[in-house]
């Protein structure tokens, strides 16, 4: 059983998950270690030692390794049928949509998060924590945990967690806020992990190679080539290998040729069609989003300007955002190109996470 100075900490069985079980321990929390059972969705997961993927064997092999160094407590849960019913049926549902989806957003309070609380109740443990770069500081003038920046600004992981609810960061912490990455590493080395070397995971958990055609095939047990046309200022402009195969934004891989770049602007999964055109062209002002998540107020301030993101590498860009009903708008001071329908789209105040929403249009 716990005390009220106790965490379960989620092990992935990489670097980050397992250096946050020692800081805490340093800080004196009671630690218990809690892996999510691996997800064999794609028969090319790999097990030997340097695979990337995190949805592998041997990362919960090495999670156990770790909570063993450290003499906690390690708990097993399988979230393998909610994880399949909800992360990846979501994934497929939506590139069958024409629209690019990002797993790890929903995943994090579907599974990671739902997870970790419901095992942390029945453990008696008061908070949960993770490897992710992020921070959480008090406000006193809102009397809430607001969910903020890393200090590695390269590291920073807080466009992954605008899901997250009050209720959910008043149970979490997030130790690796304050450290760069290279300093994580030391603490590994430190603690002698046998992780301390071990690469970060670079892909979807599920798609363990990177190529996400070949897992939708693979999982639907059918090719995804569906051969349709490519349309450029209305034209029709060649055949296409099926618009499951694309995403916006594209340039490489088009089979086409033209004075200047072209790029994927939009796909119309109904009539297979995918609209091309020149980097100009892609770019938009306004972009339309549902599934609003506001983690900091309780509404939008329409003449203040926020940082904006709308992917994880985005540098952020300011905009005006505004709530009507149950959608988001934002209209952004100059055109972004490669808006992506399905991506999120993440709204800043200086390094807070003010919210965010699933993006559906942009013009």
């Amino acid at each position: 059983m716990c005390e009220n100075k106790s965490v379960l900490v989620g092990m992935s069985g990489g670097v980050d998950s397992s250096v946050t079980v020692g800081i805490l321990q340093d800080e004196g929390y009671l630690v218990q270690g809690l892996t999510i059972t691996p997800f064999k969705i794609d028969e090319k997961c790999k097990v030997e030692e340097g695979a990337k993927s995190c949805c592998n064997q041997k990362s919960m092999l090495d999670a156990m390794e770790i909570a063993r160094k450290f003499g906690i407590d390690h708990h097993l849960v399988d979230m393998t049928r909610d994880f399949e019913n909800i992360i990846v049926k979501n994934f497929v549902d939506e590139y069958f949509a024409g629209r690019t989806p990002n797993p790890c957003v929903l995943c994090n309070p579907m599974i990671k998060w739902k997870a970790m609380i419901n095992k942390a109740d029945s453990l008696g443990c008061r908070y949960v924590a993770t490897g992710h770069y992020a921070k959480i500081r008090h406000d006193e003038n809102l009397k809430k945990n607001v969910l903020c920046k890393a200090v590695d600004q390269n590291k920073d992981q807080t466009y992954f967690l605008w899901r997250l609810t009050s209720e959910e960061l008043n149970r979490s912490l997030f130790p690796l806020g304050n450290l760069t990455k290279p300093e994580t590493r030391q603490l590994a080395s430190k603690y002698e992990l046998i992780v301390k070397d071990k690469p970060d995971s670079q892909e979807i958990c599920f798609v363990p190679d990177n190529d996400y055609r070949h897992f939708l095939e693979n999982y639907l047990k059918k090719s995804i080539t569906n051969p349709g046309d490519f349309v450029l200022h209305g034209k029709f402009f060649g055949k296409h290998n099926g618009f499951a195969n694309y995403t916006v934004g594209q340039r490489k891989g088009l089979g086409v040729s033209y004075s200047e770049p072209l790029y994927v602007k939009k796909i119309d999964a109904e009539n297979n069609i995918i609209e091309l055109d020149t980097i100009e062209n892609i770019s938009f002002k306004l972009l339309q989003a549902n599934d609003v998540n506001l983690c900091k107020y309780t509404d939008l301030d329409p003449e203040k300007l926020y940082s904006v993101k709308i992917r994880y590498r985005d540098q952020g860009s300011l905009a005006k955002c505004k709530i009507q009903g149950e959608k988001l708008f934002v209209e952004f001071q100059k055109a972004k190109n490669s808006i992506a329908p399905g991506q999120s789209v993440v709204i800043y105040e200086g390094d807070d996470v003010v919210g965010g929403a699933v993006i559906e249009s942009a013009e």
